[in-house]
């Protein structure tokens, strides 16, 4: 499984959303509705799913952008 599938899937179980919908280029709060505690949400699970830390959601406002974090993130380790 791949960085974007876990994210796409933890977005989906987290916003009740389809997986069609959350795309790489899919802003979380146009486009998805999401509030600054459905981000706090998604990003403590995927701090829990890949043993990374994200101190802060600025810059993160697409999936993809989030994705390229964590990616970034596990690279250093």
């Amino acid at each position: 499984m791949t960085t974007f599938e876990k994210v796409q899937e933890i977005i989906v179980d987290q916003l009740g959303k389809e997986e069609e919908e959350v795309q790489l280029t899919t802003n979380f709060k146009e486009e998805l509705d999401a509030d600054s505690l459905d981000l706090f949400q998604i990003i403590n699970d995927i701090e829990d799913e890949f043993d990374v830390k994200i101190e802060t959601e600025e810059g993160l406002n697409t999936v993809g952008d989030l994705v390229a974090f964590v990616d970034k993130q596990l690279a250093e380790k």
